[in-house]
């Protein structure tokens, strides 16, 4: 068939898609340029829940919350108006492993972003006022997680998964953990953590790159550099798990799944496509024409791959009946074993790669998030793949590799599954 060797592409631009310079003090300033009217911008510290001692689980979301209550020059109220009074919104996460703050907002504005992102993350005092108040709000948005079981699964899936690991911590940390930091704490994390190398300013906007460099410069330039040694070490693999978990809830919950690949693994953009074919984005995966639109068991079936840069998340997740996740569980392995035992065909395997690289393109449009993810790379990686590299890369994906990487990461001695089950 002609399908074969027909690759995918679209007419892209044939300009550099961003660029980056690093200060003296190793943080790197990153641009990519827009005609838009708005800007989009983040400052991204490679510094995680992973990263937290022993006993410190939820340190490095405490500190994100408390990067917003008080600094050296402004308080609470200063801080929140500084960019809400022209308009822009401001925001900010923490992930495993980074800790962001991000910005949308009109071009004449971002020097005062800039402005108010260096003072936030390197001048804020973290009052024990500011620090009691905000106790109280994360210890609810702990409560509020545990009231919403497709949540709660998914954080207590990960404790399976990485099983006495600080990957397998809730990045939210446990009431104890939480209700016991103190100002000691969040100094000593700052100072093993945030290193001046392993950070990112990214602004996607219509500027020149020597004015970005240049309000860089007078912003980040000063800073001291730090340069600690993380210790990170990549989780083992525990193997086959099992666990039913009884909770006051209607429905029955489920999610199973297994340890993937690493970021710069060569299996991952098989991956990436198996999963999107298997149960990803929009109404047509195999999961939902199978379990929602053939069966009618499942009101939401999904897969998820997640990488991080010494390994990786894959899991399907469902929510049915009590009395229909025995037949929900029997038709995802059913898939699963589709993909280990038959390779795609040429029309197959032409579909998934026209799909997901159709996705991709549209996603473009996401600007924050797609600065986001270069921010990311170039902090990973140093260097961020173009549209055009990527979906070369999908291009190169062939059957066999699919087949492949199927027996490796849905092999049913491997998965790790937990259900949430409703009391009886």
């Amino acid at each position: 068939m002609q399908l074969k060797n027909t690759p995918i592409s679209l007419s892209l631009p044939p300009m550099t898609e961003y660029q980056v310079h690093t200060l003296a003090n190793g943080i790197k300033i990153l641009h990519k340029h827009s005609t838009s009217a708005i800007t989009h911008c983040c400052f991204m510290v490679n510094a995680g829940s992973r990263d937290e001692p022993e006993n410190k689980e939820g340190l490095a979301h405490f500190i994100e919350h408390l990067l917003f209550k008080e600094t050296e020059r402004r308080g609470t109220s200063q801080i929140l108006n500084r960019l809400e009074l022209v308009g822009a919104d401001l925001n900010a996460y923490t992930t495993k492993e980074y800790t962001c703050v991000h910005a949308s907002l009109l071009n004449p504005h971002l020097e005062r972003a800039i402005d108010l992102f260096e003072d936030i993350i390197f001048h804020s005092t973290f009052p024990q006022d500011e620090m009691e108040k905000e106790r109280g709000v994360i210890l609810d948005e702990i409560a509020s997680y545990l009231d919403q079981p497709e949540e709660a699964i998914q954080d207590d899936f990960e404790a399976m998964l990485f099983k006495g690991h600080a990957m397998g911590n809730n990045i939210l940390g446990t009431p104890q953990t939480v209700s016991a930091f103190n100002k000691d704490d969040i100094r000593q994390f700052i100072k093993d953590n945030y290193n001046t190398s392993e950070m990112i300013f990214a602004v996607f906007g219509d500027y020149t790159f020597e004015k970005v460099i240049k309000l860089g410069e007078k912003y980040w330039g000063q800073v001291p550099a730090n340069h600690p040694v993380k210790n990170r070490i990549a989780p083992k693999n525990h193997g086959l798990d099992k666990s039913t978990v009884r909770k006051p809830i209607s429905q029955t919950h489920c999610i199973m799944g297994n340890q993937a690949y690493r970021a710069m693994h060569p299996n991952k953009t098989g991956l990436l496509l198996l999963n999107n074919l298997l149960g990803g984005m929009g109404m047509s995966s195999r999961l939902n024409l199978e379990i929602r639109e053939k069966h009618g068991i499942a009101y939401t079936v999904e897969s998820n791959y997640t990488s991080f840069t010494d390994t990786g998340i894959f899991s399907v997740y469902f929510g049915t009946d009590a009395g229909k996740a025995e037949k929900a569980i029997k038709l995802v392995h059913k898939e699963l074993k589709k993909l280990r035992d038959q390779p795609l065909g040429v029309l197959q395997l032409h579909q998934a790669k026209q799909k997901f690289i159709g996705q991709i393109a549209l996603a473009e449009e996401n600007r924050m998030s797609l600065i986001l993810s270069i921010a990311k790379s170039v902090l990973d990686f140093n260097c961020a793949d173009t549209l055009q590299q990527l979906f070369d890369k999908i291009n190169k994906v062939t059957a066999a590799q699919l087949l492949e990487i199927s027996n490796d990461v849905f092999d049913t001695n491997k998965l790790t599954t937990l259900l949430f089950e409703p009391e009886q």
